[in-house]
């Protein structure tokens, strides 16, 4: 017989004889709760109240109890002094309890209750989330204090806001709490997500036959797949920290005319234009090694350098992680060179096939931790940003995320993009030993022109628009970047901009930086603070190897301090470090050295703007014109040559 147990670790289904000893059944509560003190459990056939403890039910059988086959048993218990300690021999953290038939773990084993949430998500599920309504003059009747139907806050999910407000998906958190019970009950506290997963399961659930490929049956493969809009999204806006971060992302194409793609730094914060919103607030572009050209890229992959810039911007004072991508598709207007040709719209694609296929990789390698999901990982919250043509001809940013039916595609090999941008080509089955590959029947539906809903095969192909979901962009009205600067070069731009330690350390000169200490109080001190507020001059920094991974770390937590312009003095610090101090020397021994009698006193504030190549030049001049009659000083080797050749005798340069 079939009897159910009820615990708040979940529901749970055994077999039993009806001779079985009640010990039989306190084994498997003790199995399925590893918490529990088997002196305190007690049994029920109703949720509150008719406890009984189980140890006084001893030499009893489930027949003598009165229980019939389905008979559903409610249990409590008291947990254990110890129940922190796991024995030796007791399953990991993350395998199910092989008696659960269920298939849900125990108190002790649940991996989702054991991750670490993004701070954002530890944000919304503290909160309420409701939507504040305020009084409505027409029908409220009641008090200032009072709270009718008319002026109750509404649930984060409520569909007549979001139709008012014109918010097209949910968000993460209100599809979550619309998806969780309100009850009290214990399944409330079981993951209310499933990840979507298309591949055939091996080996098969029932193992009643050979292993796909070579059988396949009910139990083991997916079922058939409706296209449709995902109701929620995991980001809902995308925020550009300032203006600056993309013009100097757009000056290599303005310059080149290739196109670029640059991964997106930055942190998530609640959103509240959207209700329990998200949205990702971009503070830096990291350009990747890529090959460009003029109707595309040719991207370096994998990215080699994820995990040091992952790692480096995790101790930034606000910590920092990859939020997105962002890549241009740019193409100047042959009748106007000021403006470009807008190919991304409702007409054409926004998204190309092969655009949502990289997204759905690159989405699926990033998942989020989620406390909500049965494996402690659900969807990603990457964003894909496109800087584009719009009507007018002017260049704007399009914001997009793949839907979780898409990636799950992708994983299980069954879609590949085609020749047409706009269209998505679905494979063909493979049963091979090496390549195998089982694709279900796929539907999407539509509207034909007599108004009707009709559903369609997806096979051969389908709208790639059917896999998208569309996230919010903008700018901030009171930019307020956590990096200061964009000047320093930027990383992987052969020729067009190479980052040099000895452009470094010519700045750094030209900042007087060696004569800075720290407790000084200098306006050179916030000039040096602002240069050193630049997301690739840190990065930059961290392959020379000049500074430790403390100090770096410590560098990059002061040039994001939100006070480092209003008091420098948080410079000091990194300012007593030995690796500055390394630095310092090099600077001082190995930038481009400025004479002091070529220039004017009164004028150093002008002769800042001036290039070292400049004052070179003049030293040359003088020392050569301070030289005897037919006297002339080599301005590489500063050997007096006193012949009249036009090369030095000891270095062979020429002397002019």
């Amino acid at each position: 017989m079939l009897i159910r147990l009820r615990s708040k670790d979940g529901n749970f289904r055994f077999q039993f004889e009806p001779t079985s000893d009640i010990s039989e059944v306190l084994a498997k509560i003790c199995e399925t709760s590893p918490d529990a003190d088997p002196n305190t459990v007690t049994i029920s056939n109703q949720p509150r109240g008719n406890e009984v403890l189980v140890s006084t039910l001893k030499g009893r059988n489930i027949k003598n109890l009165g229980l019939n086959h389905g008979d559903l048993i409610f249990v409590s218990y008291k947990p254990k002094a110890s129940s922190s300690v796991v024995e030796d021999g007791a399953p990991p953290p993350n395998v199910i309890p092989s008696g659960s038939s269920s298939g849900h773990p125990g108190a002790g084993t649940r991996p989702w209750e054991l991750v670490k949430e993004d701070a954002v998500d530890e944000y919304w599920r503290a909160q309420p989330g409701k939507i504040p309504r305020g009084r409505d003059s027409r029908f409220c009747k009641h008090g200032a204090n009072g709270m009718c139907d008319y002026c109750m806050p509404l649930e984060p999910y409520d569909a007549a806001y979001h139709k008012e407000n014109n918010i097209k998906h949910l968000s993460y958190h209100a599809y979550l709490r619309k998806l969780t019970p309100k009850s009290s009950d214990s399944s409330a506290f079981l993951p209310p997500l499933n990840p979507q997963s298309y591949k055939v399961q091996v080996p098969c659930p029932t193992g009643s036959h050979p292993a796909w490929p070579a059988s396949i049956c009910t139990g083991c493969q997916p079922s058939s797949i409706t296209l449709q809009s995902q109701q929620f999204r995991m980001v809902d806006h995308l925020e550009i920290a300032s203006m600056e971060i993309i013009d100097r992302f757009l000056q290599a194409w303005r310059k080149t005319g290739n196109q670029r793609f640059g991964f997106l730094v930055g942190r998530y914060e609640p959103y509240d234009k959207v209700p329990m919103g998200v949205k990702a607030v971009v503070e830096a572009i990291y350009e990747p090694p890529q090959q460009g050209e003029v109707d595309g890229l040719t991207l370096g992959w994998p990215w080699e350098d994820e995990p040091r810039i992952s790692e480096l911007t995790s101790h930034a004072s606000t910590p920092l992680s990859i939020v997105g991508y962002i890549f241009t598709d740019l193409d100047p207007s042959p009748d106007d060179r000021t403006k470009t040709v807008y190919k991304r719209h409702p007409q054409s694609f926004f998204l190309s096939s092969l655009e949502v296929v990289f997204a759905a990789t690159l989405q699926k390698l990033h998942p989020i931790n989620s406390k909500s999901s049965p494996s402690g990982k659900f969807a990603s919250r990457l964003v894909t940003a496109v800087l584009t043509a719009t009507e007018d001809g002017q260049v704007d940013v399009s914001a997009y995320q793949v839907s979780e039916q898409a990636v799950a595609m992708v994983e299980a090999d069954m879609i590949e993009a085609s020749v047409e941008p706009g269209i998505m080509r679905v494979k063909e089955e493979d049963r091979t030993q090496d390549n195998a590959r089982y694709v279900p029947d796929v539907f999407f539906s539509f509207k034909n022109e007599y108004g009707l809903e009709v559903k369609k095969s997806a096979k051969p192909c389908f709208p790639v628009e059917y896999l998208l979901v569309n996230v919010t962009h903008g700018f901030p009205q009171a930019p307020n970047p956590l990096f200061r600067s964009t000047q320093f070069c930027i990383e992987n731009r052969p020729i067009l901009e190479d980052q040099t330690l000895e452009r470094a350390m010519s700045e750094l000169s030209r900042l007087d930086a060696p004569a800075l200490v720290p407790g000084q109080d200098s306006y050179k001190k916030k000039d040096l603070a602002e240069w050193l507020s630049d997301f690739h001059l840190i990065a930059f920094l961290q392959t020379t190897q000049l500074l430790s991974i403390d100090d770096l770390n410590l560098l990059i937590k002061i040039a994001t301090s939100p006070k480092l312009m209003e008091d420098p003095s948080v410079l000091d610090p990194l300012l007593s470090t030995d690796s500055w101090q390394t630095l310092m020397t090099f600077t001082r021994e190995h930038a481009p050295a400025r004479p002091r009698g070529s220039a004017p006193l009164s004028s150093s504030a002008m002769n800042e703007d001036i290039p070292p190549e400049v004052f070179d030049q003049i030293a040359a001049d003088n020392a050569a014109s301070s030289s005897g009659p037919g006297m002339r000083v080599c301005p590489h080797c500063t050997f007096e040559n006193t012949h009249a050749a036009s090369d030095c005798e000891v270095c062979g340069l020429p002397l002019s």
